[in-house]
């Protein structure tokens, strides 16, 4: 790991060899990171890994023209060398109107993202909540059970110095029975948030539940969509959710800014400070990231800016720029859905006759514009009548618009932290939709 002796020192290198070339503007990231992987399939643990990592990145500015070049090799000749070859391209660089100069220092308040029990997560410890998670399962189990702490630095010539240290780890498994299959999966900083034997039980129940699924005919349902599903459709509309992309004209939100998009029921916040979210409280300059009302019953309110984003609309930084330079802009990355106040049963009850959706895959962008989205459900989907669970059904493929969806949604459970297919978790609830259409029935 990177402690703040080397960090300093390395930036210094890099800084006195940009200096030898009369080029005064450097940024320097570090990141360092110890990972594990315990990896288990058919009842077995197969796979048993561990990953020790760092790497800089460093990038100068000259006037307009800027370059980046990154290494894992940390010793002082190769972050020079380093150096030299980012002020090499810089110079070959076209001139770029619209670079801020080097990030200002700011205070950013150091969010809490460490546990200790998380960081000095065994080998042993993985393979015995592993072992009691095989023995609850009435079938094949698969899945993996990972552990990673991390330390990352950003400093720049013009004295931004930041650090953010953060512990995480994940939990997935599938329970398999002939023909059918469950799945949970969940994520925290601190380990003791996750209760490997409680989503064990939960695949297998689905797995149990949905066995000798029945075929259903494709159309439009009233549908629960767990957390896991709402995150991995709901997800898919957050790069449009960017001055950059605006500015652009590539985000559905293009001269849709002061009307009601969603339902009035949906508020979605970006909040790196939410309890139960994780990441830096800085972005990929230094700029300390400010929480942002995306959406308020249904109205589109702030957007994310990075500096050059902000620079060309003459508006503050938020926050949420990537490292320059890139061709993305920024985003939200700390997404949290404000939900309801519905437990689950009381969805249930609330659905009628309709579908439960446990998680959802493959998803792929139709209409970039109406957001429209196709993919398939897996691992659980269940026909409900009556608020109870009759039987499980074979896979539906969909086509649903995010915008149509999220106009439909009729009641919420509180939000929790979710994990799917998507890069990064997010805070949702389950949501009850009025109108969801499935085209196709798989062969599944």
């Amino acid at each position: 790991m990177i402690d703040e002796s080397k960090a300093r020192a390395w930036f210094d290198w890099a800084l006195h060899e940009a200096r030898k070339h009369s080029v005064g503007d450097v940024e320097m990231s570090l990141h360092a990171s110890e990972s594990a992987l315990t990896r288990f399939a058919n009842n077995t643990i197969h796979q048993n890994v561990s990953d020790e990592s760092g790497a800089a990145s460093i990038r100068v500015a000259i006037g307009k023209r800027t370059a980046r070049v990154s290494t894992n090799r940390l010793d002082e000749a190769s972050l020079r060398r380093a150096t030299s070859q980012a002020i090499d391209l810089a110079r070959a660089n076209e001139e770029d109107p619209g670079l801020p100069p080097m990030a200002p220092p700011e205070a950013i308040a150091p969010v809490d993202r460490w546990d200790a029990e998380t960081a000095t997560l065994s080998a042993e410890a993985r393979a015995g909540a592993v072992r009691e998670a095989i023995g609850a399962i009435a079938g094949s189990a698969a899945g993996i059970y990972s552990s990673e702490r991390s330390t990352q630095f950003l400093l720049n010539s013009n004295g931004v110095f930041a650090r953010h240290d953060e512990t995480g780890a994940t939990f997935s498994v599938t329970a398999t029975a002939s023909d059918s299959s469950g799945w949970a999966k969940a994520s925290a900083v601190p380990v003791g948030d996750i209760d490997t034997l409680a989503l064990a039980r939960s695949a297998s129940e689905k797995a149990a539940r949905s066995k000798t699924p029945r075929r259903m005919d494709p159309g439009v349902y009233r549908v629960i969509l767990e957390p896991a599903a709402v995150l991995d459709l709901v997800g898919q509309i957050f790069g449009d959710c960017s001055a950059t992309a605006l500015d652009e004209e590539r985000s559905f939100l293009n001269g849709r800014f002061n009307e009601r998009i969603f339902g009035s029921n949906i508020t979605i916040r970006d909040d790196v400070r939410h309890p139960l979210q994780d990441g830096a409280p800085f972005d990929g300059e230094g700029v300390a990231r400010r929480a942002l009302t995306l959406f308020e019953s249904g109205y589109p309110r702030e957007m994310p800016y990075s500096r050059p984003a902000a620079l060309r609309a003459g508006r503050p930084a938020t926050g949420h720029g990537y490292a320059l330079p890139n061709d993305v802009g920024e985003s939200p990355v700390n997404v949290v859905i404000e939900g309801g106040s519905s437990t689950m049963p009381e969805l249930m009850a609330k659905l009628g006759r309709g579908i439960l959706v446990t998680r959802l895959w493959y998803i792929r962008e139709v209409d970039p514009i109406r957001k429209v989205m196709t993919g398939m459900t897996r691992d659980g989907t269940f026909f409900v009548d009556g608020g109870e669970i009759q039987r499980g059904v074979r896979n539906f493929r969909f086509n649903v618009s995010v915008v149509d969806l999220l106009n439909a949604v009729e009641a919420m459970t509180a939000p929790g932290r979710a994990s799917g297919e998507e890069s990064f978790d997010m805070v949702v609830p389950a949501m009850l939709v009025a109108e969801f259409p499935f085209t196709e029935v798989t062969m599944f």
